[in-house]
């Protein structure tokens, strides 16, 4: 547990990264500074917050000064050149081990090769500064992070290490991954945004698979506009095309009893985003659920096990203590559902998915609490992703949006999701909600 005074913050803005990219590009920063405002930042506050399972500084600087070299004679690799980016240590990067944080992975040898969203980074001039602590494998085995605005609190999970990085102003991007809601849970919880993308719209070779249908990397970021810019830099742009955005798009607000138990403040919260995207030119409609959001919620998780359970089977002959009992008891689960079951349910997913759209298709965007509250005390339990899940079964492009704080101080927020493909189309819509621009 940490030793620090729980109500202590340690959150700061790391920087935006439009604007760091743009001051790299014109020789106003160097890469190596910073890199090393980074690493000194992490120095500080790290130790109380835990974000990092491992700091790569020599290579990062080595490869900083090779991205100076490179801006200084006119050459950009790409929208990331000398942008510092932290990985989810399910993720390989070549010469850094992927243990997973899992006892199974303690003496596991350095990758030997990138995964491919690192290898995508690095086309795109991005310097790896180090991997980012995850729960066990993606799962609810909980991580040494603790949220940067009250370390007495779980950031949420998996993506644990690689929210509070961003929050703690320890890097401006990182890379997470979401199975069930661990990009946008986590983001919501340490008050950052962040973007996840279609299901399977990124490759996800390189990377510890949990519900291999649904695995799918995601981008942190400060703000909106930030999270964006790293999706965008790698995104292979012939997934899907932009639309424009509509003058007056719509904006989804579903009434669905699995959000009943909302608190207070995140109800207010949320109609308070509402009156803000109205403000900047949306028209709100609240709207009666066309499925049910419950039913959904406990079928993606029991497809997400039959899965866990085939990838992760041979975790059960490891001896006792390798895994954590919650990882254990989740591939036990997953291996008692028939397959029948699990072929039914991933049809009703199908079918769930298609009338939610069917019904829908004036809809813009869905905008929906990504939480029933703030993040909960203690660091056992990551939360609750009961929000979120459902619409990572639906599949489409989902994205964490800041929306202020309890009267505690802990962040709140919302997600706006679109339908699988709407990807930047959505990325333009959040865009314009957020600046009053289509830009």
């Amino acid at each position: 547990m940490p030793v620090s005074e729980p109500s202590i913050s340690f959150t700061q803005n790391p920087g935006r990264v439009a604007d760091l990219a743009a001051q790299i590009a014109d020789r106003r920063l160097s890469p190596v500074d910073l890199v090393r405002s980074y690493l000194a930042r992490i120095e500080t506050v790290d130790p109380q917050v835990h974000a990092w399972a491992l700091v790569d500084a020599e290579r990062a600087l080595a490869t900083a000064e090779r991205r100076h070299k490179e801006a200084a004679a006119g050459t950009l690799l790409g929208p990331l050149h000398g942008i510092p980016v932290g990985i989810k240590d399910i993720i390989d990067v070549e010469g850094l081990p992927t243990r997973c944080n899992s006892r199974s992975r303690a003496s596991a040898p350095p990758a030997t090769s990138d995964a491919e969203i690192v290898l995508a980074l690095k086309a795109q001039g991005a310097i790896i500064l180090g991997k980012l602590h995850t729960t066990e494998f993606a799962f609810f085995d909980p991580s040494p992070a603790c949220n940067p605005h009250n370390i007495g609190h779980t950031p949420g999970g998996s993506s644990s290490g690689s929210a509070a990085a961003v929050a703690a102003g320890m890097v401006p991007l990182a890379i997470g991954t979401q199975t069930v809601a661990s990009v946008n849970r986590p983001a919501a919880y340490c008050g950052v945004a962040a973007f996840k993308p279609s299901t399977r719209s990124l490759v996800t070779s390189g990377i510890a698979p949990l519900g291999p249908s649904f695995d799918t990397p995601g981008v942190f970021g400060w703000t909106v506009a930030d999270a964006i810019y790293g999706y965008r830099a790698i995104a292979p742009d012939f997934l899907t095309a932009a639309k424009s955005v509509p003058q007056a798009p719509v904006i989804a607000v579903l009434e669905d009893d699995h959000i009943g138990d909302a608190i207070p403040e995140m109800k207010a919260a949320a109609a308070a985003m509402a009156d803000r995207f109205a403000a900047a030119g949306a028209r709100i409609e609240q709207r009666r659920s066309p499925i049910d959001m419950a039913r959904l919620f406990r079928i993606q998780r029991t497809t997400m096990l039959y899965e866990a359970g085939r990838v992760m089977r041979a975790f059960l002959d490891l001896p006792a203590g390798q895994i954590g009992e919650k990882l254990r008891a989740a591939i036990v689960e997953g291996l008692e559902i028939g397959e029948q079951r699990y072929l039914d349910e991933r049809r009703e997913i199908d079918r769930m998915r298609d009338t939610l759209l069917a019904k829908s298709s004036d809809v813009a965007a869905f905008l929906w609490p990504a939480t029933p509250g703030p993040a909960p005390k203690s660091l056992v339990w990551t939360g609750d992703p009961k929000y979120i899940a459902p619409w990572t079964a639906i599949g489409g492009p989902i994205i964490t949006i800041p929306a202020g704080r309890t009267t505690d101080g802990l962040p709140l927020g919302c997600i706006l999701a679109g339908g699988p493909g709407t990807d930047l189309s959505l990325c333009a819509l959040a865009i314009k909600l957020e600046t009053g621009s289509g830009s």
